[in-house]
């Protein structure tokens, strides 16, 4: 006879107590370095909180227009869609049946009388960061005053400056070129840095030597000297000239992180096996190297857009940023210097300068924390 006990499945600890394999079921996958990353640097509530700061400045700088301005974001005249907004961001988007009909961009009148079926979706608050707003020009809005009159006010939130500007029109507006100054120029130091010292760090011999007195060299040249002899030289500077010149310069740190990276990582197990199977060289620098040498230098990149933003601050403060009518808040400090009873020409864009500065180093020593397993581990 056969016993009841041998149709009755075994218990095994891994399926469960039917001990039936379930085949649905899936090994667990270990998270990767970047995930793990990432969920150390949530847990740091100032790191987080700089990080949307920074978010939130980058919505501001690309929906400035739409914030404040006094050209309509979007209009209909003449049977067709405008969006005059866009001549903020480059002049020569403005569509040329305005300069035809002779706007001289005064749209909310131009706009009723020459087309009484026009319509417009207008920015949240109507003030310009290039010009003064006249009195009677839209609604029941009283002309922007002027001098030390231009507090702050119900009109004008952030008060204007001596010409009688909106500061807060300036002020959104200005945060284009800092992000600008802060990501184009450590974009090019970044590109230049990693290039530079993985051909260092992974070619080694002449090659290294080379790059590594060229890294030496730079680091010798003082980037405020260089733009000022920039500025001297070039007729028209441009905020593009400036932000080269930060970048050409300022890649020299990055240059050195990337190189000790690459040294340690091109004996690993993983390279010689890629080398083994043939793949070339460049493949095994950015395709095999590169994604496990950017931690430590992504460091770097954060803390060099914020010295980027100080250092385009404090040439306009001087009078060598963006050139005029370009608003930027170094250039509120400026006025703000010669007109020390407008307060607010000093208070509003060195607190906005600070909390950016500020942000983008938080941000780095949070990615320096979560990236390192050493500063992770004494955190805990």
């Amino acid at each position: 006879m056969q016993s009841m006990s041998a149709d009755k499945p075994e218990s095994d600890p891994w399926h469960g107590r039917t001990g039936r394999a379930t085949r649905s079921s899936s090994p667990m996958i270990g998270r990767g370095f970047w995930v793990e990353a990432w969920l150390h640097f949530r847990r740091r509530k100032l790191a987080m909180a700089a990080l949307c700061f920074v978010g939130l400045l980058a919505l501001v700088a690309i929906f400035s227009p739409a914030i404040a301005g006094t050209r309509p974001v979007v209009c209909k005249y003449k049977g067709r869609i405008y969006f005059p907004c866009l001549a903020y961001f480059n002049p020569g988007w403005e569509n040329p049946v305005f300069y035809r009909d002779k706007f001289r961009k005064r749209y909310p009148k131009n706009l009723s009388e020459k087309d009484p079926e026009s319509w417009a979706v207008w920015p949240l608050v109507y003030q310009d960061p290039y010009r003064r707003v006249t009195d009677g020009e839209w609604k029941d809005l009283p002309g922007n005053p002027t001098g030390a009159m231009g507090n702050p006010s119900r009109h004008n939130y952030l008060g204007t400056n001596q010409a009688g500007v909106d500061v807060f029109a300036q002020m959104v507006h200005g945060a284009k070129i800092a992000l600008l100054v802060g990501f184009v120029s450590t974009g090019i130091a970044a590109l230049i840095g990693i290039t530079v010292g993985a051909l260092a760090g992974y070619m080694g011999g002449w090659v290294d030597m080379i790059l590594s007195r060229l890294i030496e060299l730079v680091m010798c040249i003082p980037a405020l000297v260089l733009i000022l002899a920039l500025i001297a030289i070039l007729e028209n500077p441009t905020i593009w000239h400036l932000m080269a010149v930060l970048g050409v310069t300022g890649w020299t740190g990055i240059a050195r992180l990337t190189r000790a990276e690459f040294l340690k990582l091109k004996e690993t197990e993983f390279v010689t096996a890629a080398r083994a199977l043939g793949t070339g060289r460049l493949r095994i620098m950015f395709r095999h190297i590169l994604p496990n040498a950017l931690a430590p230098v992504l460091v770097p990149i954060s803390f060099g857009i914020a010295a980027a933003i100080l250092i385009e601050s404090g040439l306009s403060f001087l009078g060598f940023g963006a050139p005029p009518p370009n608003p930027s808040w170094g250039t509120l400090l400026s006025a703000g210097r010669s007109n020390l009873q407008m307060w607010w020409l000093i208070v509003f864009p060195g607190t906005a300068i600070f909390l950016t500065v500020l942000a983008y180093n938080l941000i780095g020593e949070g990615i320096q924390e979560a990236t390192d397993p050493r500063l992770r581990e004494a955190g805990k």
